[in-house]
């Protein structure tokens, strides 16, 4: 493991559908100076080729950390987050789930399969950007992430 050079931005992978909640985050971690790049997978299917370097994503980066919403089209979030664990080149990328849902069993399935965190969504910029600055302050600062 190495710990990555802060003037390098961190990659971030938002496999999201709605385009709105893509637009908030990726201006929220613009407002809070995280140093980062937003990468985006409109759904499940797109993010696995993405993640496996596949089609159009054969130069795809890594990402540092991946922001998982779980109700997408074609392929799940809770059905890519099984795939990702189960992936031994894959299962180490921090998995913070980013959902509007706050039912109690979609929060155990997504501890239950290896989960970092859960955050329930916001469209409330301001909020949106105290979460950039949490995931910012604790994943990009205080955390060590591997690399491949």
């Amino acid at each position: 493991m190495t710990h990555k050079n802060n003037t390098h931005p961190r990659i971030i992978l938002m496999i999201d559908d709605n385009p709105t909640d893509v637009l908030l985050i990726k201006e929220a971690f613009a407002f809070c100076e995280a140093n980062s790049e937003v990468h985006v997978a409109e759904d499940g299917v797109y993010a696995l080729e993405f993640l496996q370097r596949q089609g159009e994503y054969s130069n795809a980066p890594r990402p540092d950390i991946i922001l998982l919403d779980l109700n997408m089209p074609r392929k799940s979030g809770l059905e890519v987050l099984v795939e990702l664990k189960s992936n031994p080149e894959l299962k180490t990328i921090p998995v913070i789930i980013y959902t509007s849902s706050i039912i109690k069993e979609d929060v155990r399935a997504a501890y239950d399969n290896y989960a970092n965190s859960y955050i329930r969504k916001s469209v409330d910029f301001d909020d949106c950007i105290r979460i950039a600055k949490s995931i910012k302050d604790f994943w990009f600062t205080s955390s060590i992430l591997t690399e491949p």
